[in-house]
């Protein structure tokens, strides 16, 4: 009975129960001209590359990439990245950088100033292909390839970055009841006019940072048991975000570019989700009719590394391929020695064996004959591989 009267007692708490508004924005760092300003928004945003950046080297290593080369391909992908997630919000949310309708009244000085919050998540895609592809095309490798192996990363990575919303406390949903509601400083610059400073709203970056981390444990599952190829798996990164993205996206209640389609209004995220849903759905079932790649290499072709040797007496061994320009043959190395110090001639100098061959017979001609026989030739016989 006691028990109970304390579960009554704490009902009113857990009712009115919601997460607090974040008190902590980010740090400044003094400098001797003033202060640099570190943004909650921005840690996030890194933590999350770094954590996604492990994952997918922890993979791309496993699919026997060249060692390093992610950080070759990311060092173009990353920039890129973010160039493109600034520009697909800027056109996806114009009115604060142009104005309403374009009006000329908005601030273009505020393109640049990421720090303010704003990354569109596919126009961060599209842009960190190019470079990733470009960083794949440097390091010789399949762009498929890496963006297999990084799907799951990727996903990782919006799943921690997600929480720089809260701190910034902007991109939230509607009003709630629910005991997980959102508070909102109301003197907060995104609060909704017209609403009591006690609303509670709905936390869409919580709820698409638990979506995007289930994601994560579904693709590497998934993976494991189908090991899909050909960017399969990217796709299907494409599909399960969407999925999610529409229903998230459906609930906020920040300014957003509205478009209408077939009579329905609705925000352009929301749109560009379901486009890209159908996209990725008609990749991955077209390429999956195409089968596993032959072979299934991680390289572009010509840019394999050297092969082992399968056959002969260094079998198992792997030929070192070098600039032909730079080696010097051990008989011409030889034959540059004075004759006390070589152990056989130069090629170009006149025989002994030359001066004493029978007529009618060529010079060589017992060695020729001795090697057709079997018997052991004076000169070493080239290791396999080494002449192409």
């Amino acid at each position: 009975m006691q028990l109970l009267l304390q579960a009554t007692a704490l009902a009113p708490t857990l009712v009115s129960a919601s997460i607090p508004s974040p008190d902590w924005s980010g740090f400044d760092i003094p400098l001797p001209w003033g202060s640099l300003r570190i943004h909650a928004y921005a840690l996030c945003i890194l933590a999350g590359i770094v954590v996604g950046l492990w994952l997918t080297s922890v993979r791309w290593a496993k699919r026997g990439a060249p060692e390093g080369s992610v950080w070759d391909i990311v060092i173009w992908a990353i920039p890129f990245g973010i160039i493109g997630g600034r520009l697909y919000h800027v056109v996806s949310s114009p009115d604060a950088y142009f104005g309403p309708g374009f009006d000329g009244t908005g601030d273009l000085s505020l393109i640049p100033q990421i720090q303010r919050g704003g990354l569109g998540i596919w126009g961060a895609v599209v842009l960190g292909a190019v470079g990733a592809w470009i960083g794949c095309r440097r390091s010789g490798v399949k762009l498929s390839a890496f963006v297999d192996a990084a799907a799951p990363g990727l996903l990782l990575a919006q799943a921690i970055g997600r929480w720089g919303n809260y701190f910034n406390q902007e991109l939230f949903g509607g009003p709630t009841t629910l005991p997980w509601g959102l508070q909102i400083d109301a003197n907060n610059p995104n609060f909704p006019a017209g609403m009591p400073a006690d609303t509670l709203f709905h936390p869409t970056f919580l709820y698409e940072s638990l979506w995007n981390l289930a994601g994560v444990l579904i693709l590497l599952a998934l993976d494991r048991r189908f090991t899909f190829r050909r960017s399969r798996l990217f796709w299907l990164y494409a599909m399960y975000y969407t999925l999610g993205r529409v229903w998230i996206e459906a609930m906020r209640i920040d300014d957003a570019e509205q478009i209408s389609i077939l009579g329905i209004t609705t925000r352009l995220n929301v749109w560009t989700s379901i486009f890209v849903f159908l996209a990725a759905l008609t990749a991955f079932i077209l390429l999956g009719l195409k089968g596993r790649p032959d072979p299934d290499t991680v390289y572009l072709a010509g840019r394999e590394p050297d092969k082992a040797v399968t056959t002969g007496p260094h079998a198992g061994t792997v030929t070192e391929v070098r600039d032909p320009d730079n080696v010097v043959s051990d008989s011409d190395s030889r034959g540059n020695l004075p004759d006390n110090h070589s152990g056989s001639r130069h090629a170009s100098d006149p025989t002994e064996e030359a001066e004493a061959a029978p007529a009618g017979r060529k010079p060589g001609a017992d060695a020729t004959a001795a090697g057709h026989s079997g018997s052991t030739a004076t000169e070493p016989a080239p290791e396999a591989g080494t002449g192409k």
